[in-house]
């Protein structure tokens, strides 16, 4: 059968901002293999595979060298596909996921996703300083490190040795500093995944939020990821959650060629 297919720009309204998502409807879990294969194909940082599981839908991020754990961008992008071009109508969407059930809705102003919130604490910082290319700075830990710095132009300038963020013992580095009209900005490498620098990241934001929440003594702020793309969301903190808001754009859509998603062929 075909396996529709999406690509959309999520944590933006610019058709050529944001950050890219494939999104790949199945019937059924093809075999595993077949799922990293299309992912490391696929000219994008995440693919989302969704399989239908009552009224709900089971949900995979595939990076283009692992699986992960959590997406936020996918996600949002995934929720945009079903609400603009599946016929959704519920008021919210529920994910069955390898971080739990994570719920999207329609909101004022985007989609809103409901995120486990990933607080970091301090940790010796040292190597991730040098891998990352500053002499000083806050260095935390969740599922990232992250890297706090004194402005946002430091952020905005900053050139890692991608080699040595990819030695690192943990999937990705934040990089953040409080912001100039917004509330804080960052950036995000993962080159250990096969993303060397993320557009936009939902799930850094499951750290940056709790962070700067604590830091600027509010619960809701709005936040810009400073990569070459762009990117920007409204985050909120709520008690172990996280809401991300933001908007996403379909670029293309058609459907998986029947090729890619068989492994005797590769």
């Amino acid at each position: 059968m075909p396996v529709p297919c999406y690509q959309v720009n999520a944590f933006t309204s610019r058709p050529h901002g944001g950050n890219p998502a494939l999104v790949c409807l199945f019937e059924a879990w093809p075999p595993d293999r077949a799922l990293l294969q299309l992912a490391a194909s696929a000219t994008v940082p995440e693919v989302a595979c969704l399989v239908p599981k009552g009224d709900d839908f089971e949900l995979r991020w595939f990076a283009p060298a692992a699986e992960v754990d959590l997406c936020g961008h996918a996600t949002l992008a995934a929720a945009h596909v079903l609400y603009a071009h599946r016929g959704a109508t519920q008021a919210q969407l529920h994910f069955q996921s390898r971080s739990g059930l994570l719920t999207v809705k329609r909101v004022p102003g985007g989609l809103q996703l409901d995120f486990p919130a990933r607080p970091a604490s301090p940790v010796p910082g040292q190597d991730v300083l040098r891998a990352v290319g500053c002499a000083r700075g806050d260095v935390l830990k969740a599922r990232d490190y992250l890297v706090v710095l004194d402005s946002r132009d430091q952020v905005a300038a900053l050139q890692p040795d991608l080699r040595q963020v990819a030695a690192l013992d943990a999937m990705g580095v934040i990089v953040t500093a409080a912001g100039q009209g917004e509330d804080f900005v960052s950036r995000y490498f993962a080159p250990r995944v096969g993303i060397d620098e993320d557009p936009v990241t939902g799930s850094a934001h499951c750290t940056l939020a709790p962070y700067w929440a604590a830091r600027l003594g509010k619960s809701r702020m709005y936040a810009r990821q400073l990569s070459h793309r762009g990117g920007e969301l409204t985050v909120e903190v709520c008690g172990d959650r996280v809401l991300l808001t933001g908007n996403a754009v379909t670029l293309l859509e058609g459907n998986l060629a029947e090729s890619a998603l068989d492994v005797r062929r590769q």
